[in-house]
């Protein structure tokens, strides 16, 4: 079952110590940047004061020199505090995009190192947010956040200890109206706050239809979808959008509440303050500077709104990614598991049995099997009786769950999974060409080879003379999945890719289906090149295909039933030469004088 990508995660299990140690290998530029901080946030405790200096100045100055002088230590303090800001911002900015390089690179890496169960239950879309969007997530909270916390604080104790200096009375006026602005903003920052997870609900759902149509649009088009498909879309949208507008509704209200209430707030504060001017018991300086840390105490309260909004989604974030980080894969190599030493191809199935989870129903049931070194061993069998799972399980994808698997007899559970796969190719029914050039892709085989190995293996591989046949040769670009090449020329790559990897055992499920007769009979006479002297495992749904195989295992409901060559399968009149009779319409009686 897929996962939702926009389930919610439990917050308590993220640890704030875990979450840090991305940024703490740069922590002498982080020091830097919250030194910056701290004194462009020092300064601009400053600056009221000035503000009042200067104010006071204007006011009783006989001369315009003092004025002069107050004016350029102001434009100094203005240059000082942007040397500062320039310092914090880049170094902040700087250890954030390094922390979640290195964060992203270890979430891509952990993921290469997780088993085929994993992705089977989780959607691409869904991994890929984890990546890009969640990851970037939590860059707010690792630096920018901390840095917006840490600044605003410094500004709010400043600010109210610098009010209490300059007037108690007109602070004691002050905090009387804060409350009620709080209470406004945690009013409707809920409010908000579950709006906006709406709207992005929305919006993921309308994206979820735009890649399920975007990927499937050949079967959009075959079906003549279209118009039900812009209505699936557009209902998705018109969704998001209503969302959207009941957010707008609140936060148009919230604006002008706030907005009424922080002016009246200035306007008391005001008329309390000029009283006291006008009584002189304070001069038109401190009113004007304490206005200045009373709006500097406002910004800090809607900031600290704002970062705890932030916080509770970069949280969620959090907890996805480390929930990638914390799956342990399936399949890992054991402690002081060796190599596995260059083979001949030897490979058993010592009463191999199967199921997808310890709960599950057995997929495989005792399969006994044994494939000499150069044998071609056909798997055949109705539509899901096991043979892709089978196969599945030679390369460790899956473990078996009772029995076990041996190549030239290691038992490959004790060797190391990568030293065993090295040595193993997969030429699959749907062959997957990464969206690079044609060279590209073949390279995949060997990263090592030579430009003529590349050449000889496209060759071998009956790709040679389309690939020329392109303007730019090898250096073409196949497009996203291969998608520019037909079916033939992509599996004929796929072979080549093979071919380089020269592997002692080889995997064909389905390789040549679905194809016309031109390419089936080409990439055939490739397949038998790839084949020569590797043990190969051939899964087949085409009978004709495989009556030159070494011997023919037939697999129902997960159980080897017959095994023997093509003519002696027929002989025994069983599964076999049933399914051959079906193929090509002949009695059974009659299959052994055609062959």
């Amino acid at each position: 079952m897929a996962v939702d990508v926009h389930q919610r995660v439990p917050l308590r299990g993220v640890k704030w110590r875990r979450l840090f140690q991305y940024v703490y290998p740069y922590r002498g530029r982080l020091l830097l940047a919250v030194l910056a901080l701290m004194a462009s946030s020092s300064i601009g405790l400053l600056l009221p004061l000035a503000v009042r200096w200067l104010v006071d100045t204007i006011a009783s100055a006989a001369s315009s020199m003092i004025l002069d002088r107050v004016a350029l230590a102001l434009l100094g303090v203005f240059i000082l505090q942007m040397a500062f800001n320039f310092t914090q911002s880049y170094f902040i900015t700087y250890v954030g995009e390094r922390a979640i390089a290195d964060l992203r690179i270890e979430v891509y890496t952990h993921l290469q190192k997780l088993s085929l169960a994993f992705f089977n239950e989780r959607r691409v879309g869904e991994l890929t947010s984890r990546v890009t969007n969640d990851v970037t997530l939590i860059q707010s909270v690792t630096t920018n956040s901390v840095a917006s916390l840490l600044q605003n604080i410094i500004t709010f104790i400043g600010s109210f200890a610098m009010m209490l200096q300059l007037s108690w009375r007109l602070t004691t006026v002050t905090l009387l109206l804060i409350p009620l602005l709080i209470a406004l903003g945690i009013y409707f920052g809920r409010k908000l706050r579950n709006l906006s997870t709406e709207v992005q609900d929305r919006l993921a759902e309308a994206t979820s239809v735009l890649e399920e149509t975007i990927a499937g649009v050949r079967i959009v088009q075959s079906f003549a979808r279209e118009p039900y498909e812009v209505k699936r879309f557009s209902t998705a949208i018109e969704q998001a959008f209503s969302s959207s507008m009941q957010r707008t509704k609140t936060r148009s209200k919230f604006v002008p509440l706030v907005s009424f209430f922080g002016f009246s707030a200035l306007v008391v504060v005001l008329w309390f303050g000029g009283r006291q001017v006008l009584n002189q018991t304070m001069s038109l300086g401190d009113l004007v500077a304490f206005l200045l840390f009373a709006a500097a105490i406002a910004g800090s309260l809607g900031t600290f709104t704002g970062l705890y909004s932030q916080l509770q989604e970069a949280l969620g974030a959090t907890a996805r990614v480390f929930d990638i980080l914390d799956t342990e894969p399936d399949i890992r190599d054991n402690s002081n598991a060796p190599a596995l030493p260059p083979i001949i191809g030897d490979v058993k199935f010592n009463n191999v049995s199967f199921a997808y989870s310890p709960s599950g129903t057995s997929i495989l049931h005792n399969i006994k099997l044994h494939a000499a070194p150069g044998e071609v061993l056909a798997l055949v069998g109705p539509s899901g009786s096991g043979k892709t799972t089978l196969v599945n399980l030679i390369p460790r994808f899956y473990d078996v769950s009772a029995g076990s698997i041996t190549i030239d007899g290691y038992d490959i559970r004790d060797v190391r999974v990568r030293s065993l796969r090295s040595q193993i190719g997969i030429v699959p029914q749907e062959t997957l060409l990464f969206s690079g050039t044609v060279g590209d892709n073949i390279r995949y085989g060997n990263l090592n080879a030579t430009t003529e190995q590349i050449i000889a293996a496209a060759q071998a591989a009956n790709a040679h003379d389309f690939i020329e046949s392109f303007p730019d040769g090898y250096d073409t670009v196949v497009g996203e999945r291969g998608v520019k090449l037909s079916g033939g020329q992509r599996q004929r790559i796929a072979i080549a890719r093979a071919l380089l990897k020269d592997p002692r055992i080889l995997i064909l499920d389905e390789a040549t289906s679905a194809m016309d007769s031109e390419s089936e009979g080409l990439v055939q006479e490739a397949l038998e090149r790839l084949m020569q002297d590797r043990t190969t495992f051939v899964i087949a749904h085409r009978l004709s295909t495989i009556k030159n195989a070494s011997r023919i295992a037939v697999i129902e409901q997960g159980r080897v039933v017959e095994l023997g060559t093509h003519t002696e399968l027929l002989a025994q009149g069983g599964v076999y030469a049933r399914l051959y009779s079906l193929q090509f319409d002949v009695t059974p009686n009659s299959t052994l004088a055609e062959c």
